[in-house]
């Protein structure tokens, strides 16, 4: 037998082939590119599904974890197949597929949840597992293409790889920070289904491969037909929600402003002190009865949404002063665009975060803090703990009142902790609502729905605050003392260390609306 000659660099390189046809630069760009588009699915897959799923952590753990599972299967898959299939036919494929796909993802998703919900999940795991394994399995097989020597292996796989990861950054930064705030999602999406089947093509014909663009044109074509008559569409995508601005057919000059899919806030442009909806109306019946008729306050509100109350206050109060936290600049823009906010006097609204907000405002300077904020169907955790209601508590002066919306169902888990937060950092607490919501009719079943919660470090006028209520015909009841002891029972304190605000809440129907 003659002896094996040669290092084991020679023998790779002389059963595979030097020119692939795909130069470095053309390999770090597939990379890129492909890495890039596995995360611009995932964060725009969160944006679809908000308006029927919510944005809470849920939803937010399952398409992460879809997401991984798709880079997963890909890489795996990819650099299977291509120790067994040649390389070069399978890029073209891989892209052109999934650009489809991501392409006919908005029509699909929205269709699919409002007329088969119960198929939502399945087929949102679909549009991101099925492009995400796809552009996955592109870095296994450029790599292949690139690997003509085991000399270079540890050069050309580092090098690949910090690419992909480069482009997985690129794509995260420039999703957030810029597309979603400047596109619609579904704009984003056929254009990056458009991009994908553009790049396949290139290939394809770098390659003399597998060509099959005409087919996938088509279908990228009909995905952008198809998104336009799909139920479910926006007045404005704003970078947090689908919003709809929705006029009453009873009141000419009522407006509901619809965020994904909810019945966030109604507005009379003509009358502000028109309040619709009966947690507002407790909400007034609180402010009212704490404070003497007609004195303008000084107001800090959490959350905005169509600004109801600081309209209201603006109406019943004159000269009251009121700072809006608004997290999101599109809803702000509403307001302004086509809710009439230009021509409300001593209201401010500012596009921030409610915390962050909270922090600017110095100590004692308000005499009422407002807390209506909401994210999809849960309450902003960080809005919750007892640090926030330490900040909450320092901003208002020695007489100052807090009152907030709450939602919740089922067992009323979060509202009860949330209320044995307030009992840990206020003096004095009441809970307004539905008896047998707050624990004043043991014999009849909570429902959940709305709750108000108020908080002080002054005794709270009980009668008045009922008669407000009684006056506005809301049916809700007033509770304190050791009624609220023995509601909230051993309900745990939320803190920024932990407070798992999206799992005590309960799910309620989007029908029930705010």
């Amino acid at each position: 037998m003659s002896p094996v000659t040669g290092s084991s660099s020679s023998l790779v390189a002389e059963s595979t082939p030097r020119d692939h046809g795909l130069g470095p630069r053309a390999a770090a760009l597939l990379v890129f590119g492909s890495s890039a588009a596995v995360l611009v699915v995932e964060i725009v897959a969160l944006r679809l599904l908000a308006p029927y799923l919510g944005l809470t952590l849920e939803t937010s753990t399952m398409v992460i974890g879809i997401a991984l599972t798709a880079i997963a299967v890909g890489s795996w898959l990819g650099g299977r197949i291509a120790d067994q299939v040649n390389p070069r036919r399978l890029i073209g494929p891989s892209l052109g597929v999934s650009g489809a796909v991501v392409a006919l993802t908005p029509a699909v998703l929205r269709t699919t949840a409002e007329w088969a919900p119960v198929m939502l999940l399945l087929i949102a795991s679909l549009t991101i597992l099925v492009p995400g394994a796809l552009l996955s399995a592109v870095t296994p097989i450029v790599t292949k293409l690139r690997l003509t020597s085991l000399a270079e292996t540890g050069t050309v796989v580092g090098r690949l790889s910090g690419v992909g990861t480069v482009g997985a950054i690129v794509g995260t930064v420039l999703t957030g920070f810029v597309l979603v705030s400047r596109l619609p999602v579904s704009g984003i999406l056929i254009g990056l289904g458009s991009l994908l089947v553009v790049a396949s093509a290139l290939v394809e014909w770098r390659t003399r491969g597998w060509s099959g663009t005409p087919a996938l044109t088509l279908v990228v074509v009909a995905g952008g037909l198809a998104t336009t008559v799909a139920p479910g569409g926006c007045d404005t995508e704003t970078k947090y929600h689908c919003a709809r601005v929705v006029a009453d057919p009873d009141r000419g000059s009522g407006r509901t402003l619809v965020l994904d899919g909810l019945r966030h806030s109604y507005v009379d442009m003509d009358d502000p002190t028109y309040l619709e909806f009966e947690y507002v109306r407790a909400i007034a019946s609180v402010v009212d009865a704490a404070f003497p008729e007609g004195e303008p306050l000084v107001a800090h509100h959490l959350g905005g949404g169509g600004l109801t109350f600081p309209r209201y206050l603006a109406a019943t109060r004159p000269g009251t002063r009121s700072v809006v936290s608004e997290i999101d600049s599109g809803v702000v823009r509403i307001n302004r665009d086509r809710l009439g906010l230009r021509s409300v006097a001593g209201v401010d609204v500012r596009a921030e975060d409610g915390r962050l907000g909270l922090r600017r405002l110095d100590a004692g300077s308000r005499d009422l803090v407002v807390g209506d904020a909401f994210g999809g169907v849960s309450v902003p955790w960080h809005l919750t703990t007892v640090e926030a209601m330490t900040d909450i508590r320092r901003v208002l002066n020695e007489d100052g009142l807090y009152v907030a919306n709450l939602i919740d169902h089922g067992g009323m888990a979060f509202a009860r902790a949330e209320v044995a937060t307030l009992s840990e950092t206020f003096e004095h607490v009441a809970v307004v609502g539905e008896p047998a919501d707050i624990g004043l009719d043991p014999t009849a079943a909570s429902e959940g729905g709305n709750l108000v919660v108020l908080a002080s470090n002054r005794p709270v006028d009980l009668r008045a605050t009922q008669e407000a209520l009684d006056a506005r015909q809301t049916g809700w009841k007033i509770a304190t003392g050791d009624d609220i002891t023995s509601w909230t029972g051993d309900a745990q304190l939320l803190t920024d260390d932990y407070a798992p605000v999206d799992q005590l809440l309960q799910p309620y129907s989007p029908q029930s609306g705010q």
